[in-house]
């Protein structure tokens, strides 16, 4: 049975571009997902970047379970229709006291895509509030794209490029998206959002799943997608024989493994194959 949003959840979500807290795991779900991305950060040594764990949903089986949840899919369905792809997904992770933060910014300044057909869900594996640093959003800032500057120089920004909004922002508005473990929000493509340092000793990890629709373009090179839900093709779009793609863009043609190793040597090839098609400093976003 679908939980989906209340009439009124959609309402919310409209006017502030920014829903939560929503219901996503169960407990047991989250063990087993924080889990397996324990074992992976393990194995990357312990404090991998967010560019050496890109687009995890591609690579591991664990990642692609989650970013094809059910009761997160129920959740976006409302916003986006019955044909939902996973456009990308990132893992966001502060230890206590880590100094890591996020820029201000708009999540679809670099995807360039043909509409705002884009709503992410972010998934916490960790309690998250404002002391470990929280995803801070700015609501009713969707209503337009705005400009954005870059800043190689900022090691410990989470976005490899520094992207940031280059107009003002009334942080006094600002909301803190404040989480339990197995919660979500869901927020538009053009909401401006950051984050601040972990102050605390509590960990703070996020997964966080960018949903779009088959009837979006993008001007940006773009790696496969999955098909979470519904249609694969806009509608009337029957393609042709043999071409089993996802709309405008690459489908994914079959689940990743479980295996972790087979799952880190194609995410090797994949960030070889990102470092070529994106300028530098792109890898590291989706």
């Amino acid at each position: 049975m679908k939980r989906g949003l209340s009439a009124d959840q959609i309402e919310v979500f409209a006017r502030d571009g920014v829903l939560f807290p929503l219901p996503a795991l169960a407990g047991d779900e989250v063990a087993h997902y924080r889990a397996a991305f324990e074992r992976l950060r393990a194995r990357l040594g312990g404090s991998p970047k967010p560019a050496q764990m890109s687009q995890p949903q591609l690579h591991y089986r664990w990642a692609y379970d989650l970013a094809t949840h059910p009761a997160v899919l129920d959740a976006v369905e409302p916003l986006l229709g019955p044909d939902i792809l996973v456009h990308s997904a990132s893992i966001f992770a502060k230890r206590p006291h880590d100094p890591s933060f996020v820029s201000w910014h708009q999540d679809g300044f670099y995807w360039r895509l043909s509409e705002p057909r884009l709503v992410s869900a972010w998934v916490a594996l960790a309690d998250s509030h404002a002391a470990n640093g929280c995803m801070r959003a700015l609501p009713g800032s969707q209503v337009a794209a705005v400009a954005h500057g870059e800043a190689f120089d900022q090691p410990h920004n989470m976005l490899a490029s520094g992207l940031h909004v280059a107009v003002p922002v009334a942080e006094s508005r600002a909301v803190d998206v404040v989480l339990r473990a197995g919660e979500m929000s869901l927020h538009h493509l053009n909401l401006i959002h950051a984050s601040n340092p972990n102050r605390s000793p509590d960990e703070r990890i996020g997964f966080a799943i960018r949903y779009t629709v088959p009837e979006v373009r993008q001007a940006l090179p773009h790696h496969a997608v999955v098909l979470a839900r519904g249609r694969a093709r806009p509608a009337g779009d029957t393609g042709h024989a043999g071409d089993a793609g996802g709309g405008h863009f690459e489908l994914l043609q079959r689940p990743p493994s479980d295996d972790l190793e087979e799952g880190l040597a194609a995410q090797e090839e994949f960030l070889r194959w990102l470092r070529r098609t994106r300028p530098e400093g792109q890898t590291g976003h989706g």
